[in-house]
């Protein structure tokens, strides 16, 4: 695979062009606090999804904040959105400094315990444009986070996501790499995910 480098602290080989990696973005008492805040006043809920002919609950909880008090269509549906909670805004403030990018919105994952989980993916939603930027911050249980070639799935890579890391992805990186959290057979506690999105604003509401 062309264009490889080492995450030296981790010992995971991934394209240089595609990822950036910082296992202690923000300190051990500030991940716990904010976990502890976003677990406790986070409205989550748990979506279904239509899979050939039945719907099923999605193995994890949900919840999304944006700049505005409206609705996007990502995937097909619609999501509501929730006002910036002042962590989280000063979180995206920080990140937005740090690697001179901008979001208007973050996803929040919650996933319980080893059998949440979330399946093999690109984010390519028309809504995040072309060569999206992705910064997805963790906390909690430390998952892997693994990727996958989409011409090759015999290419396979994963990164131990722990405490207070954060992942930061670009360049054409959803056109040739999936991604996913796989369930465990060994028993975890819950994690939190955030990811950092800027949506389109020519796309809102489009439907």
């Amino acid at each position: 695979m062309d264009q490889l480098s080492l995450f030296e602290n981790e010992g995971y080989i991934f394209p240089e062009d595609l990822l950036e990696f910082e296992p202690n973005f923000i300190t051990q008492l500030e991940a716990d606090q904010l976990f502890d805040f976003l677990f406790r006043e986070v409205p989550w809920q748990q979506t279904s999804k239509k899979m050939y002919d039945r719907t099923v609950l999605t193995p994890r909880l949900t919840a999304w904040y944006g700049d505005e008090d409206v609705d996007y269509q990502l995937a097909g549906k619609m999501i509501g959105v929730n006002e910036w909670l002042k962590p989280l805004k000063m979180l995206k403030e920080r990140i937005e400094k740090r690697f001179h990018c901008t979001f208007n919105s973050v996803l929040l994952n919650l996933y319980r315990d080893n059998n949440d989980s979330v399946a093999w993916h690109r984010d390519r939603e028309s809504e995040l444009g072309n060569r999206p930027v992705i910064v997805s911050v963790s906390l909690g249980q430390a998952r892997y986070f693994d990727f996958r070639k989409v011409e090759d799935h015999s290419k396979r890579y994963s990164l131990l996501l722990k405490h207070g890391s954060l992942l930061l992805m670009k360049g054409n990186l959803q056109e040739i790499w999936e991604h996913r959290i796989a369930k465990s057979t060994q028993k975890m506690s819950a994690r939190i995910n955030l990811t950092f999105r800027l949506i389109n604003e020519q796309k809102r509401n489009n439907i």
